[in-house]
């Protein structure tokens, strides 16, 4: 059986349980977010995209 869902579901739901959780404090949270909002429109976007699916792809190779 094979589960797939999107990156950005799977780190939203990361981040609110971080956050519900008081992991996070209301400043870090902030900066997260921004810096992750910034670094998506940058010119490093692409090339962070072809690692975490090239990642994504060799994990999913692996045979158990």
């Amino acid at each position: 059986m094979s589960l797939s869902i999107s990156f950005a579901l799977l780190f939203g739901i990361i981040v609110v349980l971080l956050i519900r959780g008081n992991a996070v404090k209301t400043g870090p949270e902030i900066a997260c977010v921004l810096f992750g909002f910034f670094l998506a429109s940058s010119s490093l976007a692409p090339s962070i995209s072809n690692l975490v699916t090239g990642v994504a792809d060799a994990i999913a190779q692996i045979r158990l």
